[in-house]
């Protein structure tokens, strides 16, 4: 199901316009990056209600746009109260996330062994975003949790994926290791209603 907002239309132009200029993956995801900080300062641009809404026990993924020909999407992303994932990989697609409304905290990790199907991880830097804050993944530096770090309030973030990412791995901590070692897992992803 894809979420309707006003100002799509705005919006997709400057996604694809960013990606079009090319330059390699550095280049667009800072492109990208740019662009989504000045459509969140955009008032054509307005996400729908039921973005902010999360009656779940986890995040929701709503689709924004699926470009069959340049291959991205733009998903919006609800978070709700203190709601994040295990650290996780976009399953080696760039990847432009954007805060639009609340706060995110975001730890980035290094792979430091592969075993196969356990992987052993250092985390490296944390951040916290507010509104209007944009960052990029890029593998092999993509490994990452997102999180609300709120009690009380939903954050709302929009993310520019290469092309459709659905499916990833997450790691989840080892029973009993000490060392930083995770069980690989590959999930697939869906998405949730808006």
């Amino acid at each position: 199901m894809t979420i309707d907002l006003m100002g799509k239309a705005v919006m997709v132009e400057q996604i694809t316009a960013a990606i079009q200029a090319g330059g390699g993956d550095a280049t667009i995801t800072e492109n990208v990056r740019e662009a989504l900080c000045q459509l969140m300062n955009d008032n054509r641009v307005q996400l729908p209600d039921e973005v902010f809404v999360n009656d779940s026990d986890q995040y929701a993924r709503r689709l924004i746009h699926r470009d069959h020909d340049l291959g991205y999407t733009i998903m919006a992303m609800t978070w709700g109260p203190l709601q994040g994932t295990p650290i996780h990989d976009h399953d080696g697609l760039w990847c432009v996330e954007a805060v639009w409304h609340g706060q995110i905290e975001v730890v980035q990790y290094e792979m430091m062994e592969d075993a196969g199907s356990q992987v052993r991880f250092e985390p490296r830097t944390t951040m916290r975003a507010g509104p209007g804050s944009a960052g990029s993944l890029i593998p092999p530096h993509e490994y990452h949790t997102i999180a609300n770090p709120s009690n009380e309030a939903t954050a709302v973030t929009i993310h520019v994926y290469a092309d459709a990412l659905e499916h990833c791995c997450v790691f989840q901590p080892v029973q009993g290791d000490e060392a930083g070692w995770y069980d690989r897992i590959e999930k697939s992803l869906s998405l949730d209603a808006a």
